[in-house]
């Protein structure tokens, strides 16, 4: 049995750190710091939702762009 999951992933984006979730990027910030933080309340959110949810970081765990 296969879980959906919402994947929240901290990226480049048009020159600054922003969230992408499904193609919709947000949260733009200069700061990757603000940007994981923003990302983390989503997925917070989501998971109060009763949703299951990941955060991922490209360039950190293994995650890379490309």
């Amino acid at each position: 049995m296969s879980i959906d999951r919402i994947v929240f992933t901290v990226t480049r984006h048009e020159g600054q750190w922003a969230v992408e979730q499904d193609g919709r990027y947000f949260a733009h910030s200069r700061e990757k710091e603000e940007a994981k933080a923003a990302a983390n309340r989503h997925a917070r959110a989501a998971q109060d939702e009763g949703r299951a949810c990941q955060v991922r970081v490209l360039g950190e765990h293994g995650f890379l762009n490309g």
